[in-house]
This record gives structure tokens, C-alpha cells and sequence, in this order.
């Protein structure tokens, strides 16, 4: 039997590394929690942690964690028809409200939650920089600072995003009153960006996010993206609603991701959030640029946004990502389930997200999601390979679900099976974060979550 070395480890009956399942591995990190080593084809030591079921933590690609304190209260109808854009404006009537405390508390709750539902990772598209007044506070960091606080309370890995967003529309009109929250240039993001550098680790990355086409100029991006250091990531949303599409052709005489395409530099540094309404040429632009698409299912049904072409996607060999981005859900499973059900929904066919060699849909999406966040987080994450970061879930095999059930199924089953939270527990960066499904901080992330939503709906 072999005996464990010095360093902390875990023996893994079942584990997905990137090639599929693997039978009794050990997995080895060190106390910066990235992961040394992976053995396999051996047998647990004495006194080792023994499971069932391992599989690589998800990266959440897409946030805007104080959103999360609006979810299920946007849900009335007014006196005309809802869309987006009546939606915009109740979120910007919170945005105005919530101060730095409360947007700590508010994304601290949201992380625990993604933690305990499966992502071990999440970009921040964090847009909320100024007083309700509209001057910078003392600190010009301050609120993102205390979203990567509250990243830290809760555990899980970080790439902060701090938005661009200069706009009200694409003829360049000055933000409405409203915005006025939001309001920066591409100085003051990369002000914001130095500042935070020095936060930067293994659970930390920071890039920056130009909102959109429509509240950043491709001159501000260009600006923007060539003061960036050459690492980082760059998101931005695009061609989220069909207004949106129609603007930016009167605007410009191109549809949005094509205006993209011929006045940047689009590469795999780049994530694509949205863009549920292209083109068949727009699809191919994308794939061929290796940029990744942010898909936020969930949200993207609760706003009507429209869905993104995967068939067409995959075919091209697009890598592609999800997030939660307005919460409500955090669950990556009811990301992905949307994801592909969607699909059948449109196409009035079932089993679309697969390709020759892997025709188990789980395993695919699971793959897939897993390197395009990757991509887009900047980080060392989506597998368990040594360089990674100690990223993973732990899944209950005592749940019936998963009771008997062939590793090869496990995904599929997962994902395709009922609503019960599989996740028993969360490592991030060598840490566990989740035991037996609750966060070790659960008690008091909620408890300051409850007091703050208490003053936000007395307001």
C-alpha cells in the first residue's frame, strides 16, 4: 500500500481528469493550493481521504454579484410589455441604493451559494464603482475591493473585471442620471486595474470589461485594451437583444459582432458575453477568432434575451463558457440543462451538444464549459492536471441518483436528473470551502446577507 508523502492529498475512486473518468487516483497540492501531482492506477493509504466520485470545480464566467439581491423581485408585469429594457431600469433603481457594505454582503452570499451549487470560480463584471452620488469614493477601489472581500470570505477563486462604461447608447449621448454610478473612461479603469494588481495570486486575477458597444467607443477598447498587459482577460457584452442589433446598424452599418471584429484585435483573451443575436457569418467570426462565448441561460430566459446558436458553434469548433450573471440561479446544472434544452427547443430535436468521439452530452458541456472559463477567467483552472489550482467537487454517492451507476453515466445523470444539489463537498485552492453541502461560513455570510436586504426592502 502505498504510504502518502508530506504533502496534503485525496484518493479518488472516480475522478474526470480532461481524457474522460479514471479509477483510483491520488491527487497531491501544495500549500499555495495549486496541484503537484496526479497518480494513478494505486490504492489509498492509510489514514487518506477516500471518495467516490471527484470531478473539476466550474468556472462561473459571468457576474454581477449584487444583482443577486434583485432576483425573483423583477418578476410583475407592468402596464406594456416587459423586455430588457423595462428590467434595465427597476436594477438601476437598486443599483443606486446599495452601498459598499451591502455589496459585500450581497457577493458574499452569491459565492457561498455558487460555491455549494458547484462553480469554484467566477469573473466579476463589476460596474458599480462610484458613490450613489456620483463621485469616485476616497478610495477609487473601494467597492471593488470589496467584492474581492467578500471572494475571499467565501473561498472562491476571482478574476475581477472592472467595467468601462462611458455611454448611454452608441451615438456616444452622456449617461443617463441614473447611470451615473457607472461612469468611467479608459483611464480611470486602468487607475482601478493598478490598483488592484497588487492583490493579484492564485485566487486572483484581475482584467477589465468595456460593458458594450453601445457604453464604450471602439476607440475608448482600443485605448483600453492596449494599456492592458498582454495576459489579461478582456470580456464584453454584445448582440444581447435584438434593439441592441438594430442600434448598432443604424449607428454604424454593421451588426455588432462585426463591428468588433474590424476595429479590435479579437483573440482568446477576449469573452463574448451573450451574443444571442448573430449572424450566420458573426457565428464563424467568432469561432475563427477563438474568442469564448458567455452564455448565461438562465438569465438569458429571464430577461428574453434569445438564444445563442450552439449547433452551429460547435460545428465550427467554437469554445464557448457559462455564467449566472443576474443570479437567479446559481447552479451551473440549471445553466447547462437550459443550455441544451434550449437547443432542443428551437431545433425540435434532442441530444444537440455533442461531437464525433464524445457523444455523452454531460461529459461534453461539462469539457467544454470547463476550458472555455478557463480561458476567460485568466486563471490556472478548469481541470485537475498539476500547474491547476486544487479545484473540486466532491459528488454524494450516497445520493439515489447515483447509486450503482456507471462512472461513464455520472455527468449525464448529474446534469439530466432531477433537482436535489449533488455537490456534497467543495475544495477550492486546497482549501475546503463546502462539507456535507453547507459553507463553513454559512451562518454568518447570511446572517449580514439577511440584515442587508432588510434595509434594501425597507428603502
Amino acid at each position: 500500500m502505498t504510504e502518502p508523502t508530506s504533502l496534503p492529498s485525496l484518493f479518488a475512486r472516480n475522478v474526470w481528469l480532461e481524457h474522460g473518468w479514471t479509477k483510483n487516483v491520488r491527487l497531491q497540492w501544495n500549500a499555495e493550493g495549486d496541484l503537484t501531482q496526479l497518480e494513478t492506477d494505486t490504492t489509498p493509504a492509510s489514514h487518506e481521504q477516500v471518495e467516490q466520485f471527484v470531478v473539476p470545480g466550474m468556472v462561473n464566467l459571468h457576474s454581477h454579484a449584487f444583482q443577486r439581491a434583485i432576483a425573483g423581485m423583477t418578476e410583475i408585469a407592468g402596464e406594456g410589455p416587459d423586455s430588457f429594457w423595462t428590467w434595465r431600469d427597476l436594477m438601476y433603481r437598486f443599483a443606486l441604493a446599495v452601498n459598499p457594505d451591502q455589496i459585500q454582503s450581497i457577493a458574499a452570499q452569491l459565492y457561498a451559494e455558487c460555491l455549494r451549487h458547484g462553480y469554484t470560480s467566477v469573473c466579476e463584471f463589476h460596474y458599480l464603482h462610484r458613490a450613489p452620488d456620483g463621485a469616485f469614493y476616497d478610495n477609487m477601489a473601494e467597492t471593488a475591493q470589496r467584492v474581492i472581500a467578500a471572494s475571499q470570505e467565501s473561498g472562491i477563486g476571482l478574476t475581477m473585471l472592472p467595467v468601462l462604461y462611458s455611454f448611454a447608447d452608441f451615438s456616444q449621448d452622456a449617461l443617463r442620471n441614473e447611470q451615473r454610478r457607472f461612469s468611467t473612461n479608459p483611464d480611470q479603469i486602468m487607475q482601478l486595474v493598478q490598483l488592484l494588481d497588487a492583490s493579484r495570486s492564485g485566487q486572483l486575477e484581475v482584467g477589465v470589461a468595456p460593458h458594450s458597444l453601445r457604453a464604450a467607443s471602439t476607440r475608448q477598447i482600443s485605448e483600453l485594451v492596449s494599456a492592458l498587459p498582454a495576459d489579461r482577460p478582456i470580456h464584453i457584452h454584445i448582440a444581447e437583444q435584438q434593439k441592441e442589433v438594430d442600434s448598432c446598424i443604424a449607428y454604424s452599418g454593421k451588426r455588432p459582432v462585426e463591428l468588433l471584429m474590424d476595429t479590435q484585435d479579437v483573440n482568446d483573451r477576449w469573452c463574448l458575453v451573450h451574443a444571442t443575436h448573430l449572424s450566420a457569418s458573426e457565428v464563424s467570426q467568432i469561432a475563427r477568432s477563438k474568442a469564448i462565448a458567455g452564455i448565461c441561460t438562465s438569465t438569458e430566459g429571464n430577461l428574453g434575451d434569445g438564444f445563442f446558436p450552439l449547433p452551429d458553434f460547435i460545428a465550427q469548433q467554437g469554445r464557448f463558457g457559462i455564467g449566472s450573471d443576474s443570479h437567479v440561479s446559481q447552479s451551473p446544472i440549471e445553466e447547462l440543462r437550459w443550455l441544451e434544452y434550449g437547443q432542443r427547443l428551437v431545433a425540435q430535436r434532442r441530444n444537440m451538444s455533442s461531437v464525433a468521439g464524445q457523444r455523452h452530452i454531460g461529459d461534453f458541456l461539462w469539457k467544454a464549459c470547463l476550458q472555455g472559463g478557463a480561458l476567460a477567467s485568466g486563471r490556472a483552472v478548469g481541470s485537475l492536471a498539476p500547474g491547476k489550482r486544487a479545484d473540486l467537487l466532491v459528488l454524494d454517492a450516497d445520493h439515489p441518483n447515483l447509486c450503482g451507476i456507471a462512472s461513464a453515466d455520472i455527468l449525464n445523470t448529474w446534469i439530466f436528473s432531477g433537482n436535489d444539489n449533488l455537490v456534497r463537498d467543495v475544495m477550492v485552492g486546497g482549501q475546503w470551502r463546502v462539507k456535507q453541502g453547507r459553507h463553513n461560513q454559512q451562518e454568518q455570510i447570511q446572517r449580514r446577507f439577511k440584515q442587508t436586504m432588510t434595509q434594501l426592502r425597507a428603502l
